[in-house]
């Protein structure tokens, strides 16, 4: 009967009126039909009736209608059934922070890469994130050691829109469609898009065989289900002297960080988020012997390297601080040379050097993404206890200048 039924347009409210079920179909569709033009006779209302419908002329089909789903007065077709399917409709209040698996704190130990064969070494999490079906060393990064002995090649490859190798140990060469550069240890290459693979040779290292710190985004671009597209920036390589020359320049310097003693990489093509590359951002941090550098906090997961360090350097963090800014039963993370920890994102932590030598880190984020955003949100907790004591709490994830407030109030005023 539905593939002899000819007015496609009444049919669906035929099917979800509930008619008495003795009635013919072909009868229902007559009785709407005329309902709707009244004193027409059934043959002309029914013509009139299809001829305003968007299937008009063609015979209706099961397919027009799916009888076996009732949503209120109208039914669903089979697209309309299909795209319901996935519909969740949650309370407010008890979803608008969903349980998630935290980021772990977990160490990458060195050990790793300083024998056995040529391989890369992933730093795997996915299972501690509960996420499936990708590896991943935070949500949007993976981080990775590779090995390569003396006189022996391995190539890399990662769909990603941003990849940074960081020079443990060794000396080589690597090569790809952008190029082909020489690296030592304490240099970093970073490079966009890159279609094929990355060739690494290894010339000579301690250790039979250099190490390498790989990060890439791959993790971000499967979460979003894309591709990489056109490169954002150019391959850089940044050279140990240079950087500790700039490090030097800074420790003579007024105004320097107190907090800090250290020096941000940045790209000429990110000159607006001053980071590594669009998505990634790190930071050469050095930490002098006998020091603490306080708590501070971003909303970025942080893979941090330890560059170098003696017994007694470790990292304290932990989710609170308390009034006078020290972590609250905090976790301590102990700086093993060559070796890689995770600060989860949102967490208060502070750096301690008790030995008598500088301590170098370097921590690898996905900040640059964070910071173009405006959501990375780091937070200084001096600064934080600071704005308290004065009877504030601050809500901006960026520092905005009491003119650029005001400025922006007075827009918001306008509405513009």
């Amino acid at each position: 009967r539905l593939a002899t039924l000819r007015c496609s347009r009444c049919l669906p409210r035929i099917a979800s009126a509930h008619l008495h079920a003795t009635r013919s179909l072909a009868a229902m569709a007559t009785a709407v039909c005329r309902a709707e033009q009244p004193g027409a006779s059934a043959g002309a209302a029914l013509r009139m009736c299809r001829s305003r419908s968007p299937r008009a002329g063609r015979t209706a089909t099961p397919e027009d209608v799916v009888a076996s789903k009732d949503n209120g007065s109208k039914m669903l077709s089979t697209d309309e059934q299909r795209w319901s399917h996935g519909v969740r409709i949650y309370e407010y209040g008890s979803a608008a922070n969903p349980k998630m698996k935290p980021v772990p704190v977990l160490v990458h130990q060195p050990a790793l890469h300083e024998s056995g064969e040529t391989r890369v070494i992933p730093f795997d999490l996915s299972k501690y994130l509960g996420i499936e079906g990708r590896v991943c060393t935070s949500p949007n990064l993976m981080a990775s050691f590779v090995r390569i002995k003396v006189g022996e090649k391995i190539e890399t490859e990662a769909r990603a829109t941003s990849q940074a190798f960081y020079v443990i140990r060794g000396s080589g060469m690597s090569e790809s469609e952008h190029g082909k550069v020489r690296w030592s240890t304490g240099d970093m290459l970073v490079v966009p898009v890159t279609r094929g693979p990355v060739r690494h040779e290894c010339m000579e290292a301690e250790m039979g065989g250099a190490a390498l710190y790989w990060i890439h985004d791959e993790p971000l671009m499967e979460y979003l289900g894309v591709e990489p597209g056109r490169k954002k920036f150019e391959p850089t390589l940044y050279r140990r002297e240079e950087l500790l020359k700039r490090v030097e320049e800074i420790s003579h310097s007024k105004g320097h960080s107190n907090n800090r003693l250290g020096v941000l990489l940045g790209n000429a093509d990110c000159d607006q988020t001053k980071t590594l590359t669009h998505v990634l951002w790190s930071l050469l941090n050095s930490i002098p012997g006998k020091t603490v550098q306080r708590p501070h906090r971003h909303n970025s997961v942080a893979l941090d390297l330890c560059v170098a360090a003696k017994p007694g350097v470790y990292t304290l963090m932990g989710r609170e601080v308390d009034a006078q800014g020290f972590i609250i039963d905090p976790i301590r993370c102990e700086w093993v040379p060559g070796g890689v920890f995770v600060t989860p994102p949102g967490w208060w932590h502070s750096h301690h050097n008790e030995s008598d030598e500088v301590a170098w880190v370097l921590p690898i984020q996905d900040a640059g993404l964070f910071t173009y955003q405006r959501t990375l949100d780091i937070r200084f907790v001096d600064d934080e206890i600071a704005l308290h004591a004065a009877g504030r709490i601050r809500g901006a994830a960026l520092a905005t200048s009491d003119q650029e407030y005001e400025r922006l109030r007075s827009a918001a005023a306008q509405g513009q």
